[in-house]
């Protein structure tokens, strides 16, 4: 091998170096695959949309409204993905078995103090962090001769910001963001053969990028049955859309090695994304009756769209191997019982097909297939705890991912690997949090 090809071998993997890296890439996000709270994590995303928990930020700010309480939530959750791969040529393999460890943390507070609106404007905050807080801006991304998964990596930072108020009897509005991070790195340098470098220049920053959340809530009794016993009384809808997002490394790198490459020198150009988010469209609905609380979310997510990121010099790593997707649908199903109020339990099913169009996509050999979800939970609410002074609620979740079968054709010329391998695996999340009402 040449010693030009050495270096620029060199700077590719050196220059996605210059973010920490993580365990292995992923397209899939911490909201949308888990769920945020416990709350989401055990109804599978189903009753999201009318959790008066700060969560309902990003799911459908509108319905912050509902509920003009400040609240202050802290919350762990731990997924531990079993996935694996049965190989054709090399046996049964673990894929991915490296946990995501987030902490969370939310606050909703009413604004209308400093607002002459006359009516409660509510903004929520949501913040969580991979390996509890110690891991902010680590970021990965590659080919891989022998699989990778395509959605339950991690996601080292998660940021949203959401506002809600009623525009009329029942009728509520609500805006939010959803924040990434895109991250630039410029690297110029003198260095011989040796690797020994001189007139060192570094510089690295990142820009938060917005995107938008747009939803809106009907409470049914309050706008058409205000003052009388009504059929649908307790019937609530609401429809939510969460624009694109997905955070971003590009790195430029140039190195001079006098008497081999003079200047200007050898240029590397990488661009890479992760965590995608696609456009999302949600349409949730829920009856309450008693202490019964049951909801359905039907929500569509607009993949086919990563395709023009990716062959649109927005990746220059997951560009090789020709990834084709489709779009989504997926359907929730939840419900909640109180025994008494602020105590009760809480299930959901959820059955989600896979973005992946075709079973072969060579170098990045993703491997992703359909997946039923099942999550269960438990909430307590103490209205005395020592140390303070308003009521503390208490949630505990747990959700289960049965991964379908799926066959792949895994593609490599890194070393030559053309196997034929079968998806097999599951994933298990524990949530708990707490959360303080004032």
């Amino acid at each position: 091998m040449s010693s030009r090809s050495r270096l620029r071998n060199g700077l590719r993997a050196g220059a996605l170096l210059l973010a920490p890296a993580i365990a292995s890439a992923n397209m899939g996000n911490l909201a949308t695959t888990y769920g945020v709270m416990p709350s989401d994590v055990a109804t599978v995303q189903a009753l999201s949309m009318f959790n008066t928990q700060v969560s309902t930020a990003f799911y459908n700010p509108a319905y912050l409204a509902r509920d003009t309480r400040g609240e202050m939530t802290a919350g762990l959750m731990h997924a531990d993905p079993n996935l694996k791969a049965d190989s054709q040529n090399h046996g049964t393999y673990k894929v991915q078995d490296d946990p995501a460890q987030q902490i969370l943390l939310g606050l909703r507070t009413d604004l209308s103090d400093i607002t002459e609106l006359g009516q409660p404007i509510v903004l929520g905050l949501l913040i969580g962090s991979e390996k509890y807080s110690q891991e902010l801006m680590a970021f990965n991304s590659s080919t891989a001769p022998y699989g990778q998964y395509f959605s339950h990596g991690r996601e080292p930072l998660f940021l949203s910001l959401g506002i809600g108020t009623n525009i009329w009897r029942g009728l509520a509005i609500g805006f939010g963001t959803r924040i990434t991070l895109h991250s630039d790195a410029k690297l110029y340098a003198w260095s011989n053969l040796s690797g020994d470098t001189q007139y060192e220049q570094l510089d690295v920053t990142a820009k938060p990028v917005l995107r938008p959340i747009l939803s809106m809530s009907l409470d049914w009794k309050e706008t058409f049955c205000p003052d009388a016993e009504c059929w649908y009384n307790g019937v609530e809808t609401a429809f939510a859309f969460r624009g694109y997002s997905y955070a971003r490394v590009s790195v430029d790198a140039n190195m001079v090695i006098p008497e081999t490459i003079e200047e200007p020198g050898l240029f590397i150009n990488l661009s890479t994304i992760d965590s995608y988010q696609p456009n999302t469209y949600v349409f949730g609905t829920q009856v309450k009756k008693g202490k019964w609380r049951t909801g359905v979310a039907l929500e569509f997510q607009e993949w086919s769209k990563l395709e023009d990121k990716l062959t649109a010099g927005h990746d220059d790593i997951k560009d090789v191997g020709d990834l084709q997707f489709r779009d989504t649908f997926t359907p929730r199903i939840g419900v909640e019982y109180e025994f008494e109020p602020g105590t009760g339990f809480s299930g959901g099913i959820a059955y989600q097909e896979s973005p992946l169009e075709t079973g072969v996509n060579r170098e990045i050999n993703y491997l992703d297939a359909r997946r039923t979800i099942f999550g269960l939970g438990f909430h307590a609410t103490a209205n005395r705890v020592y140390g303070f002074k308003h009521p503390v609620r208490f949630d505990l979740a747990y959700q289960y991912h049965a991964i379908g079968e799926r066959d792949f054709r895994v593609l490599s010329d890194q070393e030559s690997n053309d196997d034929r391998v079968k998806t097999d695996g599951d994933v298990s999340v524990f949530a708990a949090s707490i959360s303080m009402q004032f």
